[in-house]
C-alpha cells in the first residue's frame, strides 16, 4: 500500500461499495460536499430514511391505531423486520436482540438482570475512563442498591496517562478479583481512544472467574466484527445514531445471550410491551414474558424510530457486513499510513493498531488552531477537550480519496501553525 492520489483512486475505482455513498446525504458548504468523518457521533442521513418516516405518518393518518395490525407492513411486525441485519452485525441470534429503549437506560435495566451481589461476590469490574454516562450508570445503580462505588467498584486505570488500556491488564484483574466480581462491564471501543477491547477474551476470563460479562456496544456495534453468542456473552446495549446511522436519539437495543432466556430466576423490570406478543393485548394482571429479549421491553416503540433505523439496515443488507468489514480493514490501513507519513512532533496518535473506525490523536500544542483550519476546509471531525482530535472514516459513505484529502490538507496546516 502507498500513499499517493493516484492509488487512493485505484481503491476507489476497485471498491465494490464505492456506490453506496450516493445512498447518503452529504453535508455540504455552498454546494460543495464536506468530507465528514463523524459516523463515530453521529451518522450520516439515509436518503431513504424521510420516505421511511412518511410511510409511517400516512399510515397513522389513514389507519389511526389500526396500523398496529392493518395494511400491507402492520407495526407490530416493524421490530422483528430489524431483527435480521441486526443479528448479522451483532454475530447474535435473532431471539437474542431486542430493540428497544435508549442506552443508559438499558443499561440500567440490564443491571437489575445480571447485576446481583451476594456474599463475597459483589464488585462490577469497569474501564477507568469509560464514557461518562455510563460511569454515571454503574455508580448510580450500586448507590441505589445502597453499595458504596468506591468499595464496589474496581477500575482498570491505563499505565500511564493518556494511553489506551492493555487488554491484558483487565485480563489480570479480572483473574486477581476473580472471587469478587460480580459483574465484568466494558465499553467495546473506548470513545476517547478508539481502542477496540478483545471482547473475546474478556468475556472467556470473566466466564471463567464465575462472573456475568456485559458490554456496552455504542462505538463497536456497526464498527466491529463481533460474535457475542458464540462468545457467550451474557448482554449487551448500544445505540443505533452512530455508525448505524439510525438518526439522532435513535432506537438503542439489547443483546440477551440464549442461555438467559428461560431462565425464570433472571429478575427484570417488567412492562406490558415485554408480554408474550400473541397474548398483549388480553391485558392480563399477572406478567407472562415473550419467549426472547423482547420481555425486556417496557413500553410501546416509536415506530417513527423504527423507521428510521430501518432506512439503514437496508442499506447494510444491500451491501453485505462482510463487505463492509472488507473495505474498512483497507480504510484503516490507509489512513494509518497517512498518519504515520505526517511524522509531526505534535501530535501523538493515540489510538493502538487494534480498532475500528475511529483514530484518535493526541496533540501536545496547537490542536485547536488544527482543528479549526480542518473545519474551514471542510473536514468535519471533532474535539474533545483538552487536547483530542478524533476522525472515523466509514466505510459507507467515506472514499480512499476522503483520506488523502485529509492527509494532503493536515500536511499543509502542520507546516503553517
Amino acid at each position: 500500500m502507498e500513499l499517493s492520489k493516484k492509488y487512493a483512486d485505484l481503491l476507489d475505482k476497485d471498491d465494490v461499495l464505492s456506490s453506496f455513498r450516493n445512498k447518503f446525504i452529504i453535508p455540504e458548504k455552498e454546494g460543495i460536499q464536506r468530507t465528514y468523518f463523524l459516523g463515530n457521533s453521529l451518522g450520516l442521513q439515509p436518503k431513504t430514511t424521510s420516505n421511511s418516516i412518511d410511510y409511517i405518518l400516512h399510515q397513522w393518518g389513514n389507519e389511526g391505531v389500526e396500523s398496529f395490525f392493518n395494511g400491507e407492513r402492520p407495526w407490530m411486525d416493524l421490530h422483528d423486520q430489524l431483527l435480521g441485519p441486526l443479528s448479522q452485525i451483532a454475530g447474535a441470534q435473532k431471539q437474542e436482540i431486542s430493540v428497544m429503549g435508549q442506552l443508559t437506560i438499558n443499561i440500567h435495566l440490564m443491571f437489575v438482570s445480571f447485576f446481583r451481589p451476594e456474599g463475597k461476590r459483589h464488585k462490577m469490574l469497569v474501564e477507568a475512563k469509560a464514557f461518562p454516562s455510563d460511569q454515571y450508570a454503574f455508580t448510580s445503580y450500586l448507590e441505589h442498591l445502597g453499595l458504596n462505588p468506591a468499595d464496589h467498584l474496581i477500575e482498570i486505570q491505563p499505565q500511564k496517562e493518556n494511553s489506551a488500556i492493555q487488554d491484558e491488564d483487565i485480563i489480570a484483574a479480572i483473574e486477581k478479583h476473580a472471587d469478587e466480581i460480580a459483574l465484568v462491564f466494558i465499553g467495546g471501543v473506548n470513545y476517547y481512544t478508539g481502542q477496540l477491547f478483545d471482547l473475546e477474551r474478556i468475556a472467556k476470563a470473566a466466564k471463567s472467574a464465575g462472573a456475568m460479562i456485559g458490554y456496552d456496544l455504542a462505538h463497536a456495534i456497526g464498527n466491529a466484527e463481533l460474535k457475542l453468542h458464540e462468545w457467550g456473552v451474557d448482554f449487551a446495549c448500544w445505540c443505533s445514531y452512530k455508525y448505524l446511522n439510525g438518526g439522532p436519539g435513535a432506537v438503542g437495543a439489547i443483546f440477551v445471550h440464549d442461555n438467559h432466556l428461560h431462565n425464570k430466576q433472571i429478575s427484570r423490570l417488567n412492562g406490558w410491551w415485554g408480554y408474550k406478543k400473541e397474548e398483549r393485548f388480553k391485558m392480563h394482571k399477572l406478567f407472562n414474558p415473550a419467549p426472547d429479549a423482547t420481555s425486556w421491553q417496557l413500553g410501546t416503540p416509536s415506530m417513527i424510530l423504527y423507521a428510521c433505523l430501518k432506512a439503514s439496515l437496508q442499506i447494510f443488507e444491500e451491501a453485505g457486513w462482510k463487505a463492509v468489514l472488507e473495505k474498512q480493514a483497507k480504510i484503516r490501513s490507509f489512513l494509518a499510513l497517512s498518519i504515520k507519513e505526517l511524522k509531526s512532533p505534535i501530535f501523538t496518535c493515540l489510538t493502538p493498531d487494534k480498532r475500528g473506525c475511529q483514530v484518535s490523536l493526541l496533540f501536545h500544542e496547537k490542536g485547536r488552531q488544527v482543528y479549526d483550519r480542518l473545519f474551514e476546509q471542510g473536514f468535519m471531525v471533532d474535539w474533545r477537550e483538552p487536547n483530542v482530535i478524533r476522525l472515523a472514516p466509514v466505510p459507507l459513505y467515506n472514499s480512499f480519496n476522503d483520506i488523502w484529502k485529509f492527509h494532503h490538507s493536515m500536511k499543509e496546516i502542520l507546516a503553517s501553525v
